[in-house]
């Protein structure tokens, strides 16, 4: 059925009923009458099929139906495959969710954002829980502030029936913003490039042995242990 539709879609040979037509090629255009246009698709064993009937006077073209539907075909499973498929996933709290199960649905979370995936995130209020509410949209609001760096806010916390809803999608790449063990680890990464530049610049003007310069390689020690244990902060992390 599908097949027989898209064969139907356009009009083709004696199909095509107006008195002129212009057919469009690697040429360029021609206007032509209708009639001497399927003379020409006969004299070249193709098809006339007209291409964009709104036209005035009608496009069509001269090319083996079966070809064209098959091109057609092709370009349309192309441009579907570029297309990213945006899927909303969800995550669901009770009002007085423990800090264990927050931490792994905020991981979560944090997974479908950064893979480009909606979150719609609520909180279920079962019974006389619904006393809560108050709860229920701290602990979104709280969600959606731990997910700053990853995903924004599309729609704030919003009660519909039993439940509260909280809508996040992700931010586009390069746009979340740095931790501030990020901005941390950058600060000392800086003071020590810049150590280390003062010190090259002295050691042949100081002798090594001098307080002068000891005092700098110290600091440049100083700050390569604080970027190490940054480091190490975050990977344990």
């Amino acid at each position: 059925m599908k097949t027989d539709k898209k064969q139907n879609q356009y009009r083709t040979n004696e199909q095509i009923r107006v008195r002129e037509v212009r057919i469009v090629g690697e040429s360029g255009s021609t206007v032509m009458p209708t009639r001497q246009a399927l003379d020409l698709a006969r004299q070249q064993g193709v098809d006339l099929v007209e291409i964009s009937p709104n036209a005035e006077p009608p496009v069509c073209r001269l090319i083996d139906y079966s070809k064209f539907l098959y091109q057609q075909k092709k370009r349309q499973k192309e441009m579907k495959a570029k297309q990213v498929k945006v899927e909303v996933k969800e995550i669901r709290f009770g009002p007085q969710t423990d800090e264990h199960d927050y931490q792994f649905k905020l991981k979560h979370a944090q997974e479908f954002l950064q893979e480009g995936n909606k979150v719609r995130a609520y909180v279920f209020f079962r019974g006389r829980s619904i006393l809560f509410k108050e709860q229920g949209e701290v602990l979104l609001l709280r969600f959606a502030n731990d997910l700053e760096d990853v995903g924004k806010v599309e729609s704030m916390p919003s009660l519909e029936g039993k439940k509260m809803f909280l809508y996040l999608a992700p931010k586009k790449a390069g746009s979340a913003k740095k931790s501030q063990q990020a901005r941390d680890r950058e600060a000392a990464e800086a003071e020590l490039k810049e150590t280390v530049k003062q010190t090259k610049q002295h050691e042949a003007e100081i002798d090594l042995d001098t307080p002068a310069n000891g005092g700098l390689l110290a600091n440049a020690k100083i700050s390569a242990d604080a970027l190490k244990k940054l480091t190490e902060t975050e990977s344990d992390e």
